[in-house]
């Protein structure tokens, strides 16, 4: 104990230097100790953006596409899966559930995602997390919407308020689905995850959208019109709708002016791709190939070929050309972005993964969540072994001021060391003398650069999360950080050896007679 106050007391008799020296080692430490408590938090924050999906089911492509698309919102999906072939594979042994998840357009730069009410029972976040509704309920109809709560925040929403969507991420698209607008039912509860930042409209309602003439008359308002001229939405007593007949009106007239207009493009279309057709019967041949065998070689600007070869090669059926009883292909198949999966044993989604990779009807990528994730941090992995290195770096550079500190005040202790070893002190206890003093200056450091941690981590997490959406939870120490603060005392006690072998090496003479 002794010891230790004459340590503290040395100390004290030089506070700037002392100062100093513990607020290099302190920032270096908060420093080292802040990069990987963050680094740890957006892992845990991304890890925990999605829960209980077994699998995320897209287009072909990379599975950090769809990974990043589907749930994150960064980056545009590989392409698009038929509804038909999600429907198909709910109906898999394996399956569960399934939910599709339709990206759509933008409100006010917030993204559109189309999906179904069990999308709001199944979605899962950080540790069994469950979307809450803090006012309304779920999109049923094709008019509604379900915003987040950031969504909701910025915006000043509240249950009831219009929303127009339109094309692309930004308000600065070309054009907009004013003809279908759609009205805020419901607003989820803060979550920390994307889903803070979407507009959540039913399938429908992507579609209806969409649909040539406006939208609400061909979703909707058709059926509306078939109901009789009545409007959901306009209750009146005994719950049956009011008539909106100038609305209907109005809806025919746009939905008759938007006909003649796409008549007129489809038209014009046609007239422009009459005049630059071919002569009819003329073979098709791609520049630098063969022409067809028995027709004659006609240069670019000369006359067609004779009318009885022109005859004989219209007379020919065309082998593209479908057979009279042969079905339409159905171009109107409706298409999502991707749905996740549900399976009843975790076990079999290793299994349903690769036969959905090895779909023969509709290329797709079924990607795991956690594996995706684990992929994502190996890529970038560089960076986080950057950062860490430049922590090391500033913890080097402290440790290192605070030995210029120590052997540039001997010069100055001198007479005390030689007054100690006068009075009886021996050489081990002026070198554990020196050596507590650099222990307890690392010591003091590490403890102010951990609570300046935890305090910045405190007033900064709000700040955070509304800014970026990362969720960094505060939690203690763990076993990395406890092993750098090791490191950090442990390289204290070593130098502190330095300045504490040239004291032992002064003589008592020396420190005794003074300097001129």
């Amino acid at each position: 104990m002794m010891l230790v106050r004459l340590a503290f007391a040395s100390l004290r008799s030089r506070v700037l230097t002392t100062s100093l020296t513990v607020a290099s080692i302190a920032l270096s430490v908060t420093l080292l100790v802040g990069i990987e408590n963050v680094r740890a938090g957006v892992r845990d924050s991304f890890a925990g953006t999605i829960r209980g999906v077994d699998l995320i089911v897209g287009a072909r492509g990379g599975s950090l596409q769809v990974l990043l698309s589907a749930v994150f919102g960064i980056g545009s999906p590989a392409g698009s899966v038929k509804l038909s072939t999600m429907e198909r594979w709910q109906a898999h042994p394996a399956v569960k559930w399934v939910v599709p998840y339709s990206l759509g357009d933008s409100h006010r730069g917030f993204r559109v995602v189309g999906t179904t009410p069990e999308f709001y029972e199944r979605y899962r976040f950080r540790n069994d997390g469950r979307m809450v509704f803090v006012s309304g309920r779920a999109a049923v109809a094709d008019t509604e919407v379900v915003i987040g709560h950031e969504v909701a925040e910025k915006l000043g929403y509240t249950v009831g308020s219009p929303v127009v969507v339109v094309h692309g991420l930004r308000d600065i698209g070309t054009s907009s689905h004013e003809a279908h607008p759609f009205h805020v039912v419901g607003i989820l509860g803060r979550t920390f995850t994307p889903i803070d930042r979407s507009v959540y409209v039913t399938l429908g309602g992507i579609e209806a959208m969409h649909d040539e003439g406006g939208g609400i008359a061909g979703s909707s308002m058709a059926s509306a019109e078939v109901a009789g001229g009545r409007v959901s939405g306009g209750r009146g007593q005994g719950g049956t709708a009011q008539p909106q007949t100038a609305q209907l009106q109005t809806v025919r007239k746009q939905t008759a002016q938007n006909s003649d207009k796409a008549a007129a493009i489809i038209a014009a279309n046609k007239q422009r791709a009459a005049a630059m057709a071919p002569p009819p019967g003329t073979p098709m041949v791609m520049p630098g190939a063969e022409p067809p065998p028995g027709t004659p070689m006609v240069m670019p600007g000369a006359e067609p070929p004779p009318v009885a070869v022109v005859q004989q090669v219209a007379a020919k059926p065309a082998a593209d050309e479908p057979a009279a009883d042969e079905p339409e292909h159905d171009h109107g198949d409706d298409q999502i972005t991707a749905f996740f999966v549900g399976t009843k044993n975790r076990f079999e989604a290793l299994m349903l993964q690769r036969e959905m990779n090895t779909d023969l009807v509709e290329p797709l990528t079924a990607v795991i969540p956690g594996v995706a994730l684990g992929e994502l941090w190996q890529n970038i992995g560089s960076a986080e072994v950057g950062l860490r290195v430049i922590a090391i770096f500033a913890v080097a550079i402290g440790l290192t001021g605070m030995l210029v500190a120590l052997y540039s005040s001997l010069e100055a202790r001198r007479r005390e060391m030689a007054i100690l070893r006068a009075v009886g002190a021996g050489p081990g206890l002026i070198i554990s003398l020196l050596v507590l003093e650099s222990v307890l200056l690392a010591i003091v450091g590490c403890l102010i650069g951990v609570a300046a941690v935890y305090g910045g981590l405190f007033l900064a997490q709000g700040p955070i999360e509304q800014r970026f959406g990362l969720h960094i939870a505060l939690h203690p120490l763990r076993a990395t950080e406890w092993t750098y603060l090791t490191v950090v005392v442990g390289a204290s006690l070593l130098i502190g050896f330095v300045p504490a072998w040239k004291a032992y090496r002064t003589s008592l003479v020396d420190g005794l007679s003074p300097r001129a």
